[in-house]
């Protein structure tokens, strides 16, 4: 006679199989990073700052900010491990999301740094069908969507950036995104393409969390500045300046 094993109750207590934290190592708040080298960039603006774990590709550190407990971790690239590790950070305490990423831009104007607020997401992954009905929309938290928004303007000002807001797409095969493919997202309107926010969207939304985004812009597929072309000085400044927003994001509304 065989047993089947339920995922959603296998492993709830205990310390997370993927992510390598346990309940109580975390604090309510997360911001996700793609990329585990990025986690002590965040750490950076925090104090008494421990590093909890690191196995596979995610990474996690937490800190003080403003009298805050924020934690820090890297979901890797694309949904499949962005949504395992929203679903584990959930389950050790982890209420509210923001991930802080880099996007290419698909509208004429968008400049390497330039900050990109997420609205809403087209999901073009394979990961959250699993999850849900593809008209299911992927959409974050409404007021963390806002407050970034906001916050991301007054961060720019005077800096010679800008910042932008409005929906993006969650592609899985970097490489596949064709000339028309491109065209035909920047036909939409859509401001922006990444590879993770449908995924942190998706769950976060069936398992009662808020999630939002800010990325700061890698490249332009409409202007021809590609990731090849040398932008890491203003990619760099438009990743501190995304962490200080979604960091301030976290303080202003308690999360």
């Amino acid at each position: 006679m065989t047993t089947i094993v339920d995922k959603s109750a296998a492993g709830t207590t205990a310390r997370q199989y993927h992510i390598g934290i346990a309940p109580g190592e975390v604090s309510t708040v997360a911001l996700l990073p793609g990329d585990p080298f990025r986690v002590p960039m965040i750490a950076e603006f925090l104090t008494d700052v421990r590093e909890v774990a690191h196995n596979r590709e995610h990474r996690t550190m937490t800190g003080m900010y403003k009298g805050r407990l924020i934690t820090a971790t890297s979901t890797g690239m694309g949904c499949p491990s962005t949504a395992i590790a929203v679903e584990e950070l959930a389950r050790v305490g982890v209420t509210s999301f923001i991930r802080v990423g880099s996007s290419a831009a698909l509208q004429p104007g968008i400049r390497p740094g330039d900050l990109l607020v997420s609205e809403g997401t087209l999901r073009n992954d394979g990961t959250t069908p699993a999850y849900a009905h593809h008209g299911f929309p992927a959409v974050p938290d409404l007021e963390i969507a806002l407050t970034l928004r906001r916050l991301a303007e007054e961060a720019v000002a005077g800096t010679g950036t800008s910042s932008f807001a409005g929906v993006n797409a969650s592609d899985d095969a970097f490489y596949a995104e064709t000339p028309e493919w491109i065209a035909q997202l920047q036909g939409l309107g859509v401001l922006n393409v990444e590879m993770e926010s449908s995924a942190l969207y998706v769950v976060a939304r069936l398992r009662g969390l808020r999630a939002g985004m800010i990325c700061a812009t890698s490249s332009n597929l409409v202007d021809g500045a590609s990731l090849y072309d040398g932008h890491g000085d203003a990619l760099k400044a438009g990743w501190m300046r995304s962490i200080q927003v979604a960091l301030d994001t976290a303080v202003t509304l308690e999360l």
